[in-house]
């Protein structure tokens, strides 16, 4: 199983959309890194959802139910759908995960614009720990 995080703007779309859909379609994504990550889920993959804009903090866990796949009106680019696992314990703050040791080498902390970014398994258990 892979880790990832997925940036949104909650205003746009946030966990409780995510919470209240059940099950959503993961597009709009134009950037050709973050679509190769899109390629690269699979099925049962956990990715943290990250409030973008003024809140900067991962709130909680979605799962990837169906894997890549064109977008409907845009094929060129892929989506991906995602419905959520849990929300965290608390939300964690990009402030106090890069005051963290153990993610200095997070992509979020190093590569902080990608939409669609891959997470260790050590960090994704730091980040776990952090949140209960």
């Amino acid at each position: 199983m892979n880790h990832w995080l997925l940036k949104t703007e909650p205003d746009t779309f946030s966990w409780d959309d995510l919470v209240k859909e059940k099950i959503s379609r993961w597009d709009g994504v134009r950037n050709f890194q973050a679509r190769k990550n899109l390629k690269a889920m699979k099925k049962g993959d956990l990715a943290f959802f990250y409030h973008t804009g003024d809140e900067k903090a991962i709130v909680g866990i979605a799962r990837v139910v169906r894997e890549f796949y064109p977008e409907p009106h845009e094929p060129d680019w892929v989506a991906v759908d995602i419905a959520p696992e849990r929300k965290l314990g608390r939300a964690l703050p990009l402030s106090e995960i890069k005051q963290e040791r153990k993610l200095a080498q997070m992509v979020l902390v190093k590569a902080a614009r990608l939409s669609v970014q891959p997470v260790t398994p050590a960090e994704f258990k730091v980040i776990e720990q952090l949140t209960k």
